[in-house]
C-alpha cells in the first residue's frame, strides 16, 4: 500500500466540509491520531504546542515547535503551511494569526492536554469549544480498502508472535519473564511500539486489565495472554489467546472455555452490516448467559480499532448504531472466575458488504504448550 493511499491529501478537504457541516469555524488539533489521520503527521506531544488549525474555508497551518520543524516537513502529507515558533515565545497567538478573523465555534482534539485547552480559551475568549471528534468519528469510523491493508498487516504481525508463544510461556517462569521475551517478538515481527502486553496467569487471568507480576505460571494454569503494538503505517493490532501451560487444566475451565470458544465465533459469525453494536454484542454474551456464567464477562464485547488501540464503534448493549462496511473492531468475550482463572479470546474483523473479516486467523481453540 503506498502512502497517498494510506493518507490520502482529500482528507482534509473532507474534514473542512464535515466541519463547517458541524456549525464549527475551524479545528484545532494537537498530536495525536486525529492530526496523524489528516497530515500523516505522527507528531511528538509534549510541553511545547504543535496544533494543526484547520479552518472550515481558508488554507491549513501547522504550527510547531522550531526544533520539530524538519520532522514535520518530512510527514507524509502534510499538505499544509508550517509556522514554527521558539522556546520562550508565546505560540498562541499563532493560532489566531492562523484563523485569519474571528471565530464563533472550534473543535479540539479529544484528548488535547487540559494545558492547552486552557491556554487556547485565553487566546480565544469568544469561541465556545467542542470536540473535534463530533466532526472526525464519522470520517475514522469507516476504513479505505488502504487501512483495512494496514490493519490486516498488522494483524499478521501480531499472529506471528502468538504462533511463537511455545518458545517462551512454560510452567516455573515468571508473567514479567514471558512478557519481556514477547515484547521484544512484537518488534521483530514489525511493530514500530509495543502497546501492551498482559500475561496473566491462574488467578491473574480472572483480572482482564492484569498486566504482569512476578509470579511463577504454575503447572497446568490457563495463561491468557493479550498483546498488541503499532506498525510503521501507525495502525494497531490487538489479539488474545489463552494457553494451558503443561500438566492438566482444571475441569471447569475446560467446561467455560468451550463455552467462550462458542461464544467469541458466534459473534463473528453474526457481523454483517445492519446489526447494531448492542445486538454483536449480545451475540456474544447470550451463550455465556445461557452456561450460567453471565455475571463473568466483565466488559464489552469489542471496540474500534485504527490509528488508535480503542476507537469507535464499540459493541456494547444500548450502542445501537447499525455496523457498516469498513468498519473496523475486535470481537473478545471473556469469563472471569475471581480468584481462580479466567480466559478471554480476541480478533480484530472488519464489517465488509456481505459479512466479516477475521484480521487474526490462528486457532481459537486452548493451546496447551
Amino acid at each position: 500500500m503506498g502512502i497517498d493511499e494510506l493518507y490520502p491529501p482529500d482528507r482534509l478537504i473532507a474534514a473542512q466540509r464535515a466541519t463547517a457541516a458541524a456549525g464549527l469555524d475551524a479545528l484545532l488539533l494537537t498530536p495525536g491520531s486525529d492530526l496523524r489521520y489528516l497530515t500523516g503527521y505522527d507528531a511528538h506531544a509534549g510541553e511545547r504546542l504543535t496544533c494543526l488549525v484547520l479552518p472550515a474555508e481558508g488554507d491549513p497551518t501547522l504550527i510547531v515547535p522550531r526544533l520539530e520543524r524538519p520532522a514535520a516537513e518530512a510527514a507524509p502529507h502534510t499538505g499544509v503551511r508550517i509556522v514554527d515558533h521558539v522556546d520562550g515565545t508565546d505560540p498562541y497567538p499563532l493560532v489566531v494569526a492562523a484563523l485569519d478573523g474571528p471565530v464563533a465555534a472550534v473543535g479540539l482534539a479529544d484528548r488535547m492536554w487540559a494545558e492547552q485547552v486552557l491556554g487556547l480559551r485565553a487566546a480565544l475568549p469568544d469561541a465556545a469549544q467542542r470536540l473535534a471528534g463530533e466532526v472526525l468519528r464519522e470520517l475514522r469510523i469507516r476504513k479505505s480498502p488502504a487501512e483495512i491493508a494496514a490493519l490486516a498487516e498488522a494483524g499478521a504481525a501480531i499472529d506471528e508472535v502468538h504462533l511463537r508463544m511455545g518458545e517462551w510461556l512454560r510452567p516455573g517462569r515468571t508473567e514479567a519473564e514471558v512478557a519481556t521475551d514477547i515484547a521484544a517478538a512484537i518488534r521483530a515481527a514489525g511493530h514500530v511500539t509495543v502497546d501492551f502486553v498482559i500475561v496473566a496467569a491462574g488467578p491473574n487471568g480472572a483480572s482482564p486489565h492484569h498486566g504482569t507480576s512476578d509470579r511463577p505460571i504454575g503447572v497446568g494454569e490457563p495463561v491468557v495472554v493479550d498483546i498488541g503494538g503499532t506498525m510503521p503505517s501507525g495502525y494497531r493490532s490487538d489479539c488474545t489467546r489463552t494457553y494451558l501451560a503443561g500438566g492438566s487444566a482444571p475441569a471447569d475451565f475446560l467446561d467455560y472455555y468451550a463455552v467462550l470458544c462458542d461464544a467469541q465465533r458466534a459473534a463473528v459469525a453474526a457481523v454483517r452490516p445492519g446489526i447494531t453494536g448492542a445486538q454483536a454484542d449480545a451475540a456474544a454474551r447470550e451463550p455465556i448467559a445461557a452456561a450460567g456464567h453471565g455475571a463473568a464477562f466483565l466488559h464489552r464485547t469489542g471496540h474500534g480499532i485504527g490509528l488508535d488501540g480503542h476507537e469507535e464503534p464499540y459493541l456494547v448493549a444500548g450502542n445501537d448504531r447499525p455496523l457498516e462496511a469498513g468498519m473496523a473492531f475486535s470481537i473478545e468475550p471473556g469469563i472471569y472466575l475471581a480468584g481462580r482463572h479466567g480466559a478471554r479470546i480476541e480478533d480484530i474483523v472488519v464489517c465488509t458488504t456481505d459479512g466479516v473479516q477475521r484480521l487474526n486467523t490462528t486457532p481459537t481453540e486452548l493451546i496447551a504448550l
